[in-house]
């Protein structure tokens, strides 16, 4: 097969962790006969300061004409710290979901049994939890309409039918997969975007009568998350829900450096990291990987390429056993691996497998 990737590196401790990723990458198509050619653009703070656009047109015919953008991270405390910023790194983001029509964001949380013991929850309640969180991706608060002035600011969320029934679908097809539970999540008590999202769901629920369809309002579901995380198999919600949630979601885990995703839509799909850009760490060489290399599994598997992607599984479930780790997740006392060095010896496990 051949693959043309688009490689957006972002800022902050991106081009590092974009670095592994793309010799994992490059390591599994060597390994299986893919060709793979990469196009490398400009996207967030460092789009900004290069020519004043977090996300330039030319990012954007590149994504296009990709099968797949690998995409690390965005955000710069320059920009944070200043609130009149007309600017920032994140628009950049927004503007890729919504220019690429990535409508879907699908986010697995699953535990690994080593790393059990770095959830600040108990062990019986995270041991064996594994879901998918679908986040509908380009509209709700994030998109809507937008006032600020000194005295007074709002954002309007605001959804259509057809928004909501696309990423049901979505959802719906998830569970049919899996384990036929759905749960939708929303404010309907209070929101009456969330109402017609209720309603809409409820509509589509016959149409999968296989699948067990309940309803849960953001903020049980927040606490269910933490109390019964096993509950879940496949939980839908809106935008600024989703992104909440799924942050949640690593605590579950142990380490938001465990978690990748996939946003896919009308066009170009996107595999990235959940976290963000930890500025603070650029240059020490201690970020973990492993959500960018899993986000290459992602998208080898969405290409049905199911071998290559179990593959990087398994060599990362290698790392974690052999104690290959980068600090934040290391045992006491274990030896120090930078990402560099985990990167590297996971790339050796694949061409070794």
């Amino acid at each position: 097969m051949k693959l043309k990737i688009a490689v957006l590196p972002g800022d902050g401790i991106g081009p590092e962790i974009s670095e592994q990723g793309v010799a994992v990458i490059s390591a599994v198509c060597e390994k299986f006969g893919h060709q793979v050619d990469y196009e490398y653009a400009l996207c967030g703070a460092a789009a900004i300061d290069a020519v004043g656009d977090p996300f330039p047109e030319e990012t954007f015919q590149k994504c296009m004409a990709a099968d797949a953008v690998f995409f690390s991270s965005v955000g710069d405390p320059k920009y944070d710290n200043d609130p009149t910023a007309k600017v920032r790194p994140e628009q950049g983001l927004l503007a890729m979901r919504k220019k690429l029509g990535l409508f879907a964001n699908i986010r697995p949380v699953e535990t690994f049994e080593c790393l059990i013991h770095k959830s600040p929850l108990k062990d019986e309640l995270v041991r064996g939890a594994d879901f998918i969180c679908i986040r509908e991706l380009t509209g709700g608060m994030y998109f809507g309409e937008k006032y600020q002035d000194d005295e007074k600011a709002y954002d309007t969320n605001a959804y259509t039918r057809p928004e909501i029934e696309r990423i049901l679908k979505v959802a719906y097809e998830y569970a049919m997969r899996r384990r036929k539970h759905l749960t939708v999540v929303d404010k309907a008590n209070v929101l009456a975007s969330s109402r017609l999202w209720r309603q809409v769901a409820k509509e589509m629920a016959v149409k999968y009568p296989e699948v067990v369809t309940d309803y849960m309002f953001v903020d049980n579901a927040a606490m269910r998350m933490i109390q019964d995380p096993k509950f879940f198999d496949v939980m839908v919600t809106e935008n600024t829900f989703g992104d909440i949630l799924t942050d949640e979601g690593s605590c579950i885990t142990g380490s938001m450096g465990l978690l990748p995703s996939a946003s896919t839509g009308e066009h170009t799909p996107v595999f990235e990291p959940i976290h963000g850009s930890w500025p603070q760490a650029k240059g020490l060489n201690i970020a973990n990987p492993l959500a960018q290399i899993l986000s290459a599994a992602m998208l080898f598997e969405y290409f049905g390429l199911k071998e290559e992607g179990a593959l990087i599984r398994r060599a990362v479930n290698a790392s974690l056993d052999a104690h290959v780790r980068t600090p934040e997740i290391q045992i006491e006392g274990g030896t120090h691996y930078g990402t560099k060095e985990v990167g590297a010896w996971i790339v050796e496990y694949i061409k070794q497998s």
